[in-house]
């Protein structure tokens, strides 16, 4: 069945064409509006019970360090695991840690170092999820010319729960409370574990190779990664970029109850606005026909992001913010995927779960300890004096990757 015929005239849903792809996309769709619902609860409820930004960055220190360990090891496992059946564990996995977080929040006693405990658990699990999932991709999408497709669809759908979910979220919070977000996500990963068994399994391709031991796998895959500069730089840049960015949603619900003086509602559509800018940079790249000048654009966007991150430091407007909350969002979620489907294109199939481990520890796995730096920071120098601060931090190394990039170039001419 022919999907894309009914988008007549454009080629940017052409990935629905794979019937499994289109399993994975409904599935996903759901679980991640869940994800995204509990993942502002979480951080609401954690800053309601201690007020402190420094445990605000401990508790997404703990649900990201597992990444900085697990994550080379998980892609390992994606290189020599069938795919499809690791993400049914892993997604099984974090439903049941969503409903001991209800039953922990619904007993009435709950408190910030359990929250801490079930984060970091879900966090070993993601570990192994996210290797696999983005892997999985090139498994259900038959042919190269349609995963920079697959890829950037994956972003519009992954943002636009991101858009859609920490509004709702807002908006239950306020007129209940955190332990309705936390059962709505127990429940939604049904949809992504119900998507996971319909696949037609025969459509997807496994490598049958000889494996050798997973530490000398790791080992290769380091070496492959070490020894192409273009992933080479692709990898330090969003290392950095994880470090010093991607530590700006961690310190949102301090924005939004100190700066913005609102409550969990407003944290809700600032990151929802953010939501809605990457949700437009996904539109942008699943329209885009080939890979061409994607580097440029990650140079480009990171500008972008820096300069949002600098601007909101100064704003105490709460529709100002929402603006550069778009930006903000726009900027880092394009990067991201573009960082995703350059590697994506270059990589060797028996390399791919390695090589887009270490993309996610590159981006996420520096996360952690971004998370604690910017809590304390936070805490020591004030909110508006760290964003700002990350946000040249950002721009000075889209500036260094630019001219790292433009120096390769002038090489192989």
């Amino acid at each position: 069945m022919n999907f894309s015929r009914y988008f007549p005239g454009n080629h940017m849903f052409r990935a629905f064409k794979h019937r499994n792809y289109r399993l994975f996309f409904a599935g996903q769709g759901v679980s991640l509006m869940g994800t995204w619902i509990q993942q502002i609860a979480v951080s609401w409820l954690v800053y309601q019970l201690t007020n402190s930004a420094l445990l605000l960055g401990i508790a997404g220190f703990a649900s990201q360090i597992p990444v900085f360990f697990l994550t080379p090891v998980g892609g390992v496992f994606a290189d020599r695991w069938n795919r499809r059946w690791i993400l049914l564990v892993t997604q099984f996995m974090s439903m049941l840690l969503a409903f001991m977080l209800t039953f922990l929040f619904f007993r009435g006693d709950i408190i910030v170092w359990q929250v801490i405990t079930i984060s970091f658990l879900l966090g070993c699990v993601n570990a192994f999820d996210m290797p696999a999932r983005h892997s999985f991709v090139n498994d259900i999408v038959a042919g190269r010319k349609d995963i920079g497709n697959a890829i950037a669809l994956n972003s519009f759908l992954f943002n636009s729960a991101r858009l859609i979910g920490p509004a709702i979220a807002g908006i239950i919070i306020a007129r209940s409370s955190e332990g309705v977000c936390f059962l709505i996500n127990a429940f939604s990963f049904i949809a992504v574990l119900a998507a996971l068994s319909a696949m037609d399994t025969d459509d997807i391709n496994i490598l049958q190779l000889k494996r050798q031991h997973p530490i000398k796998e790791l080992m290769q895959g380091l070496k492959y990664a070490a020894g192409n500069r273009r992933i080479r730089n692709i990898l330090a840049f969003g290392l950095m970029i994880g470090l010093v960015g991607m530590p700006y949603a961690v310190l949102m619900p301090i924005y939004a109850r100190d700066v913005m003086h609102g409550n969990a509602a407003t944290l809700g559509f600032l990151t929802g606005a953010a939501g809605l800018g990457a949700l437009t940079g996904a539109l942008f790249l699943a329209r885009k026909k080939d890979v061409d000048g994607l580097e440029k654009i990650i140079c480009a966007t990171c500008m972008i992001f820096g300069s949002g991150l600098i601007l909101l430091s100064f704003s105490e407007i709460f529709a100002l913010s929402l603006v550069l909350m778009f930006f903000c969002g726009l900027g880092l979620m394009l990067q991201m995927s573009s960082s995703n489907v350059t590697l994506q294109t270059i990589v060797d199939d028996d390399m791919r779960g390695r090589i887009m481990s270490l993309y996610i520890f590159a981006f996420m796995g520096s996360a952690p300890f971004g998370s604690l730096i910017a809590g304390a920071t936070a805490q020591r120098i004030g909110l508006q004096t760290t964003l700002m601060i990350s946000g040249i931090i950002c721009m000075l190394a889209a500036c260094i990757f630019f001219l790292v990039m433009k120096s390769g170039e002038a090489k192989h001419r």
